[in-house]
């Protein structure tokens, strides 16, 4: 870490104190309170990194990776005011876990490059399922389990062993319209996305943003001729759309 750096990292910490000390909102705020705007940060900080395929700016990324790091800062300041742990040991605490999860890196005697799931069992893990948080989006949460699966060696061979499972619950599905058997139809799409080198979450949000551009399109359309979406006619509707893309 050069000087400029390390001058910058005291100054967000010199600046926090005070702002911790003098700012009637930041001193009362606490662990809990912050949680929900934390989680606004991480949304953002998303958003950003999307949008950096979009228009290639570096700005907002910045921005929202300075908002995330302030907050990060500000929880363990908060933590070593109520004598839980300081900075330095959330820091010292995250090299010893790149360390230990590297052995191929950091000890010289070991030079088996073990997976990432395999050293986290272990470190006492008793499920390669621990660690998925169960508040993460049910999309995002499907491909976390599925990585922690394949690190474990639970993993279909190749991309069309994959397919053959989504034809197999696209089956299911079919037979039963089950709300059970459209997950698993759409859990077995998701894998099958991941062995083809894609992303499901990255997949439909990028698809998300397609349809919400062209929907915005259909809608000038519309009001081009002084009407709302809903009172154009199914085929003016078609048209706009093709039109859009």
């Amino acid at each position: 870490m050069d000087a400029r750096t390390i001058d910058a990292f005291t100054r967000l910490s010199d600046t926090l104190d005070r702002v911790r000390k003098e700012c009637p909102w930041d001193k009362v705020q606490t662990i809990q309170s912050l949680r929900y705007l934390t989680i606004e940060e991480v949304y953002e900080l998303s958003e950003a990194i999307v949008s950096l395929a979009d228009n290639g700016g570096n700005d907002d990324f910045k921005k929202e990776l300075g908002d995330l790091f302030m907050h990060l800062m500000f929880y363990s300041k908060i933590a070593e005011e109520e004598g839980r742990f300081s900075l330095a040991d959330v820091l010292n605490a995250i090299s010893d876990k790149l360390v230990a999860r590297h052995p191929h890196i950091f000890s010289p005697d070991n030079d088996q490059h073990q997976g990432w799931e395999q050293l986290k069992m272990k470190e006492g893990r008793k499920s390669a399922m621990e660690g998925v948080p169960t508040s993460l989006p049910s999309l995002n949460k499907a491909v976390r389990i599925q990585e922690k699966a394949a690190g474990m060696g639970f993993d279909f061979s190749d991309a069309d062993e994959a397919f053959a499972k989504v034809k197999e619950e696209y089956q299911e599905f079919e037979q039963s319209g089950s709300e059970e058997e459209f997950g698993d139809l759409l859990f077995a799409i998701v894998k099958w996305g991941a062995m083809r080198g894609i992303n499901a979450d990255d997949a439909l949000g990028k698809t998300n943003r397609k349809f919400i551009e062209r929907f915005r399109q259909v809608e000038q359309a519309a009001a081009n001729r002084n009407k709302t979406v809903s009172e154009m006619t199914k085929e003016d509707m078609l048209q706009a759309w093709r039109e859009a893309k």
